[in-house]
């Protein structure tokens, strides 16, 4: 674990109501293209704050792969999924550049704020080329650079969009486009095409 990984003992940040202000899930879905029976992959789904509206969009038919390196964060998601009618999320402990999710298996490909955590941003990607579908999208959801760390990781530490714009660019993704969401946020997606 690198020193910009989030550290687990500080969960209960993660559902703090205020985040819900800042960081609206339904701001940051509506600026997706889901429908109902999609399959996402919810990368660093931590304690679930994207994992559980992802999976009332998609519907029952639909599925989310929460996935997270933290068996301390799928912990936390597996008690609020015994509390919900939820039946539509897997949980799953893995890495973001080595999933296990089945090839050609999602949708979407959502990494929402874990992407300056990373320390090899092409072998993420690979894993997201290897598990979307033709067509499939990678959706990247992270800290703006432009604002004062009134939440989040310190400014040192989170990477301008542009960052996010050339390696999706450079990996293949096509339609690449960029958007802030939320008061600290930007969103970066692309289009998997083979």
């Amino acid at each position: 674990m690198n020193e910009r990984r989030f550290n687990a003992a500080h969960a209960r940040r993660l559902d703090d109501p205020a985040r819900r202000a800042w960081l609206p899930p339904a701001e940051v879905l509506a600026a997706m293209p889901l429908h109902s029976g999609d399959t996402i992959a919810d990368v660093g789904a931590g304690t679930g704050y994207f994992s559980l509206p992802l999976a009332q969009a998609v519907g029952p038919q639909g599925k989310v792969y929460a996935v997270d390196a933290q068996e301390e964060m799928l912990s936390l998601l597996r008690n609020k999924l015994d509390e919900s009618a939820l039946a539509n999320v897997e949980l799953i402990h893995a890495e973001a550049n080595n999933t296990g999710l089945p090839a050609s298996s999602c949708d979407h490909f959502f990494i929402a704020n874990v992407w300056h955590e990373f320390d090899d941003h092409a072998a993420v990607l690979r894993e997201s080329a290897r598990v979307l579908k033709v067509g499939g999208r990678v959706a990247i959801l992270d800290w703006r650079t432009d604002v004062e760390p009134v939440a989040g990781p310190p400014l040192e530490h989170r990477l301008n969009s542009s960052h996010a714009v050339d390696a999706l660019r450079s990996s293949g993704f096509q339609k690449v486009a960029t958007a802030n969401v939320g008061l600290y946020s930007w969103l970066v997606q692309g289009e998997m095409q083979r």
